[in-house]
């Protein structure tokens, strides 16, 4: 690692935040070809190349509007899958692709507009089909269909009553239903088709999983669901829910760690639960604690697993394999190697690596992501995440605090572009697991509840003290940056604790809590009993209401004296444009600067390339202007 500053080049805007010339490998279950995205008219597409060194490769979708983040291969290696929605508005529909004759284009299998698909999946024991939600018939209601993938046909196996929240069935036909009560229970039950009729499976207290249950999927005889429970536990483990007596047997568990179910917010991230490709069988488990841990199931899995961690000292993330179990396609995380992606066959026991994300960044000149424990005032250890710059003394350095997003998330070891542009510029760069944090158990997370604005916020002002304690920041020199809830937590640094912050970054956050949870999605809102109304309130109830606007920063946007940056996608339909408009135009109206960037063809986050690099480039001014470095 360079120890003289001037060695570290200064890294580029595009070269963070551009496409990456190759990611999301995936290997076809004949283990004949591999699939990734790439650019194509500067948007990632799929392609597909064969295996082997010289391989050529070929685009089989052709979306020059927005990029493709999320492929299948189907179990007939003929036929490719994909997601796709409009500009951000999150209405997903789901298209195949012949690779027989990917000239021919790509077809829409839910052409419905306005409509939108969640909970897709196929399964090994109904080859040639895929069971999806659907919600073109009443845009709050989302229906059970099978769709043939050859044909495009699309059968109707459950039509929602009104207040069902999720269907599965079983290769043997039953149905089952998740429901939401309105007192935030979360109900199985096995649904009769004809007659209507249910037979309670098992109940779930709901305050415990603020998202639902997680993950919820059918065992391959279909008598039995693999899941994450904390019943009578504080950790999340693996239980397998037998669906005839609701009975949960223990299956796999870590002293320390919950599951990582952070695919359930970030669908893009790999699932907990590994599976045999062929036969559906679970052989592995993820856990996540300062890193990643995967228990192997299955002695051959074990052996695969070994050789894989040989090849990085990163975290096994994106895996597939073929039927055989003895070609795969791997994929690393790694704070200063991102993406690294091998083939290995088990057989031979030979690797090669097939690509670098980002091949034009060198690992030595990208900042180290260390994990630290930060105390908050009340004695509660807070897991954190340190990155400091390269070549830098770190003391009295600018800071930037960085708040994800949810609240029910967490930050994870890894690359962390905006980590690594702000420590390119000679800040230090904090990440707090603040109290209300998903994973980290059960009452790490409950402690958030009624503390927006409260001691979440005040964990994120200790964590501020704890790094000038440390003496690695500058007092006077702290930003606050974040999307989504960080953003309102952004907010709220600036409007609740004026004084500790110079400069502060909103994107796409929540100004006013009660306006956000009135625009919150019709179909959502029987989950806001267990999160949202949970944790911060109702706001069809009076005294919350009052309760909602005082943790609001737009109740106290007088008091804004920090110069402030608004980023916004006009298609944002969690977090809608209004929240970013009233505060601009709150701040507007006293005559106070404020910087507003809003992209039209973006929703809750932005996946254009040229949008996230216009954005971070007036990030990198304003906090150049603001803090210096």
């Amino acid at each position: 690692m360079s120890t003289d500053s001037h060695k570290v080049p200064h890294l580029t805007v595009e070269e963070l935040f551009g496409a990456p010339v190759r990611a999301g490998a995936s290997i076809s279950p004949d283990g004949t070809r591999i699939a990734y995205l790439a650019p194509w008219r500067g948007r990632l597409n799929v392609w597909v190349e064969s295996v082997g060194p010289q391989a050529q490769a070929r685009c089989v979708t052709a979306d020059d509007n927005r990029s493709v983040h999320t492929f299948h291969w189907t179990g007939d290696p003929r036929w490719l899958l994909y997601e796709q929605d409009g500009d951000g508005d999150e209405r997903w529909h789901v298209h195949r692709v012949d690779l027989d004759n990917p000239d021919a284009g790509a077809v829409d299998l839910t052409p419905f507009p306005g409509a939108t698909v969640v909970g897709f999946r196929m399964s090994v024991e109904r080859p040639g089909k895929a069971l999806l939600h659907l919600n073109h018939r009443n845009p709050v209601e989302f229906d059970l269909y099978e769709g043939d993938i050859a044909s495009g046909e699309l059968t109707m196996l459950a039509e929602n009553p009104g207040h069902v929240a999720g269907w599965m069935h079983t290769p043997g036909g039953d149905l089952y239903a998740q429901i939401w009560t309105a007192d935030g229970r979360i109900e199985l039950k096995q649904w009769d088709v004809g007659t209507g009729s249910t037979r309670p499976v098992t109940t779930f207290d709901g305050t415990d999983y603020p998202l639902g249950i997680t993950p919820f999927q059918l065992t391959p005889d279909g008598t039995g669901v693999w899941l994450g429970s904390n019943r009578d536990t504080d950790r999340t483990v693996l239980v397998r829910l037998d669906l005839a007596t609701g009975e949960e047997t223990p299956v796999d568990s870590h002293p320390r760690f919950d599951l990582d179910t952070r695919c359930t917010v970030f669908p893009g991230l790999p699932s907990p639960l590994i599976h045999n490709r062929r036969t559906g069988e679970l052989i592995g488990v993820r856990y996540l604690g300062e890193r990643q841990v995967i228990h192997p199931l299955d002695p051959h899995f074990a052996s695969v697993l070994e050789n894989l961690e040989k090849l990085s000292d990163g975290d096994v993330s994106a895996l597939s394999s073929d039927d055989s179990g003895q070609r795969w396609v791997v994929t690393f995380t790694h704070h200063r190697d991102p993406g690294a992606t091998y083939y290995y066959d088990h057989v031979t026991g030979q690797s090669r690596l097939l690509f670098r994300p980002f091949p034009h960044l060198d690992p030595d000149t990208l900042a180290p992501m260390e994990p630290v424990t930060i105390t908050a005032r009340d004695g509660l250890a807070l897991p954190s995440y340190l990155t400091l710059p390269v070549g830098v003394a770190p003391t009295a350095l600018p800071l930037v605090l960085l708040v994800h997003g949810g609240p029910w998330h967490r930050d994870s070891w890894g690359f962390a572009p905006i980590a690594q542009l702000f420590a390119n510029r000679g800040y230090a760069v904090l990440q707090v697991n603040f109290r209300g944090s998903a994973g980290y158990g059960k009452a790490f997370l409950k402690a958030g509840i009624g503390e927006l604005a409260g001691k979440m916020h005040d964990d994120l002002i200790d964590a501020v003290e704890w790094a000038v304690d440390e003496g690695c920041a500058d007092r006077d020199r702290v930003a606050i940056f974040g999307g989504s809830y960080g953003g309102y937590a952004s907010l709220v640094g600036v409007t609740f604790t004026p004084d500790v912050f110079a400069a502060a970054i909103d994107f796409c956050g929540i100004s006013n809590l009660v306006t956000f949870l009135r625009t919150v999605p019709d179909f959502a809102k029987p989950q806001l009993v267990n999160n949202w109304y949970l944790y911060a309130g109702n706001p069809d109830d009076p005294q919350q209401e009052a309760d909602l606007l005082a943790r609001s920063p737009i109740s106290r946007v007088d008091r804004i004296r920090t110069p402030l940056m608004v980023v916004q996608g006009g298609n944002d339909v969690r977090v809608v444009r209004a929240e970013s408009d009233q505060i601009v135009d709150a701040l507007r109206a006293r005559g106070v600067e404020v910087e507003y960037m809003v992209k039209d063809n973006e929703g809750h986050g932005f996946v254009n390339p040229e949008n996230n690099i216009d954005m971070f480039h007036a990030a990198d001014h304003f906090l150049a202007r603001h803090l210096g470095s």
